[in-house]
């Protein structure tokens, strides 16, 4: 046996494996029957595929970037939220219920999943990278990609660790000597810009490792990483790296959180380099020209037939990707998520998991946002933060947005609603009779990610044709049962669900998953990487010469015709018109802008929680109160519920400890140089 070893083939031998269909590269439908060497395993291609796959394993439950909450809370901030599981807590299922998530009563055991997972993952990647060159049965070319694959799955593990629990440590490329003492072998955490430097580091390798197979894995391979994902995981983490969190970070909170030899984690020293690093990374997957934002063309004539947005003299008069002339914004961003496409037909997916979820998935989070008259949970809903974050369709604010959390303009929101007239003349398209007209003339993602009171369901699947086509209200005395109901949990806290993700066809009739269409999870989406080279423009002052992934040099300054590059993509498909010149001119309101757009767009992704982490935003937006519709009003009172009130059922607050997630007791115990994070407990 090797003294030096990278992970014990024995605990990779035993690890469970759920079996599959042998095209589904994230499971594996064999298992390990023997005890066999390193140097057997890596000979033979079918155990080097299979080895690869137990470390993709690593990627799925816990540490899915976006799935519903009994996978993980981080899918849910100020944006969207979770209204079952809010009764008492149960340690022996690991739930938390949202108000515990929310207001910092998990505890140093809740969710602990992800430090296993990645640490075990990363020990199995990095035993597959130094030990593949011995297969016999692969070309050079497909043992370089295949150790592109496995660096990628090495440090997107490392980025899951860092964006979750902040700096960890950096385990040694050469292995770790198992017959040393656990005093040996105790490692300290590393720095958050060591961290990041690192995963760029190795991410940029696995881009070129992959380059010559790896650009488009096609319809087979779409759960496979590409150089593109690797190059863009490479952006984000950079990005974080140079957001204020990381850079520049004088609060106390900063001077507390150090190695066990007392040095700082987070950079306290501000250097804006890091936003130009951020930048041109973002840049290399732009230049990839492999992505591009998805559209779906015009529709004229039909009951589905496209609500264009009104003219803005830019957008409008132009196709795409110039414009929005010849596309329907609105199924533009809707199919990009509901499963109308396959991961390998969708442009702008840089890296899913595909179908390979656990329970707790996408689909799972489609059933709990489907409406209790469709057998769905009804509990998944919106805040009116976001609601209110969405723009009106000619790109200026909603009339009495934020009025209620302080911020408003001194407008008021509108009253009166959409009548059967109205409805028949087509005025307020897509809304129909009986709506409040604040959810009236909105941009396009709005009606593809809102449930508002009165919202229009398809539900095709349903098997009785009474069931389709519902208009769904969630006042109190709702005769389908979507409203309030103090003896169950199916009701929206808020009064306003969530559609994104669902397909015309979803249904739960019956409590038959099946009946919900596939979704491709969106871990890294183009969409993402525009708006990062966006925002990572913005906040230069300087001008920078910063090399790319494939060894030209980038100029990098504060650009506004490379900053609408990342933006005006964007606003394109969502149909909403350009932002003023006065917006790009000014860095502040610029910023400001770009934050909003990246909690409209991003809705649901799982980027919200840490992104409002990195900017050092969450102690006023986590804490503020959750608003919403008074769903104890009954149609009769209907303007009384379409007036937004406190919502009592979900609490907020932030404390210092909610920054990163606590580091469980065991690991503590097992590494004696690992320290906690300021506000958790030691345990000793």
């Amino acid at each position: 046996m090797q003294k030096k070893i990278y992970f014990v083939l024995l605990l990779v031998l035993s690890t469970s494996i759920i079996s599959s269909c042998k095209k589904d590269f994230l499971k594996s439908d064999q298992f390990f029957k023997d005890r066999i060497t390193l140097e057997k395993t890596f000979k033979s291609k079918v155990y080097t595929e299979q080895w690869l796959a137990h470390v993709f394993e690593e990627f799925k439950g816990i540490n899915a970037d976006v799935a519903s909450k009994g996978v993980t809370p981080h899918n849910f901030a100020d944006d969207m939220y979770y209204g079952d599981r809010d009764k008492d807590y149960d340690p022996s299922k690991n739930e938390l219920s949202y108000n515990m998530f929310k207001t910092g009563l998990y505890t140093e055991n809740d969710k602990q999943g992800t430090w296993i997972q990645c640490y075990r993952g990363i020990r199995n990647a990095t035993t597959f990278i130094h030990n593949v060159y011995m297969n016999e049965e692969m070309s050079a070319t497909e043992i370089e990609d295949y150790r592109g694959q496995a660096r990628f799955a090495r440090a997107y593990l490392y980025w899951l660790l860092l964006r979750k629990y902040g700096p960890i440590p950096l385990l040694p490329d050469e292995g770790l000597d198992y017959t040393n003492s656990y005093e040996e072998l105790a490692t300290p955490r590393s720095t958050y810009e060591d961290c990041a430097n690192y995963i760029s580091n190795e991410m940029l390798q696995a881009a070129k490792e992959m380059q010559t197979l790896g650009m488009d894995r096609g319809q087979d391979g779409s759960a496979r990483p590409t150089s593109g994902a690797a190059l863009a995981t490479r952006a984000k983490a950079l990005l974080y790296a140079a957001s204020p969190l990381a850079n520049g970070n004088t609060s106390g909170y900063a001077s507390r959180l150090t190695d066990d030899t007392g040095k700082p984690l987070l950079s306290p020293d501000y250097q804006e380099e890091k936003w130009a690093k951020a930048a041109a990374a973002a840049r290399d997957v732009i230049e990839l020209g492999v992505y591009q934002l998805y559209f779906a063309p015009l529709q004229e004539t039909g009951d589905d037939a496209t609500v264009i947005p009104p003219k803005d003299n830019n957008f409008s008069e132009q196709s795409w990707p110039n414009g929005w002339a010849n596309i329907d914004p609105a199924k533009s961003y809707a199919q990009v998520f509901d499963g109308t496409l396959l991961p390998s037909g969708n442009p702008e997916l840089i890296f899913t998991r595909g179908n390979n979820q656990d329970g707790e998935s996408v689909r799972a989070m489609v059933i709990h946002c489907l409406p209790r008259s469709a057998t769905g949970w009804n509990t998944h809903g919106l805040t009116q933060k976001l609601v209110d974050a969405y723009y009106m369709n000619d790109g200026k604010d909603a009339p009495g947005k934020d009025k209620e959390i302080g911020r408003g303009d001194g407008s008021e929101r509108l009253s009166g609603y959409v009548s059967a007239e109205d409805y028949a003349t087509g005025k307020y398209k897509p809304l129909r009779a009986g709506v409040s007209l604040q959810y009236a003339n909105r941009e396009p993602r709005f009606y593809a990610s809102v449930a508002y009171n009165g919202s229009f369901w398809t539900l095709l699947n349903e098997t009785r044709e009474e069931n389709r086509n519902q208009q769904v209200f969630y006042y109190r005395d709702d005769t389908r049962g979507n409203g309030f109901n103090s003896s169950n949990a199916y009701w929206l806290r808020t009064g306003f669900g969530v559609k994104k993700y669902v397909h015309p066809s979803d249904t739960y009739e019956g409590g038959n998953d099946s009946r919900v269409v596939l979704k491709a999870e969106p871990a890294i989406r183009y969409a993402d990487i525009l708006l990062i080279y966006a925002e990572a423009l913005n906040e230069l002052d300087g001008s920078y010469s910063i090399p790319s992934w494939r060894g030209e040099n980038y100029a990098i300054s504060r650009d506004i015709s490379q900053m609408q590059r990342g933006i005006h993509p964007v606003r394109i498909r969502g149909g909403v018109p350009d932002y003023p010149t006065t917006v790009y001119a000014n860095k502040t309101e610029l910023r400001r802008t770009l934050k909003r757009e990246r909690f409209i767009e991003l809705m649901g992704e799982g980027q919200r929680y840490y992104d409002l982490r990195r900017w050092m935003d969450a102690p006023i937006e986590e804490a503020l109160p959750v608003y919403g519709c008074n769903i104890l009003m009954n149609a009769e009172e209907r303007d009384l519920f379409h007036r937004p009130v406190a919502i009592w059922t979900l609490k907020t607050t932030f404390a210092d400890k909610m920054w990163f997630w606590p580091i469980s007791h065991s690991e503590l115990k097992r590494n004696s140089r690992l320290t906690q994070n300021p506000g958790w407990t030691y345990n000793d």
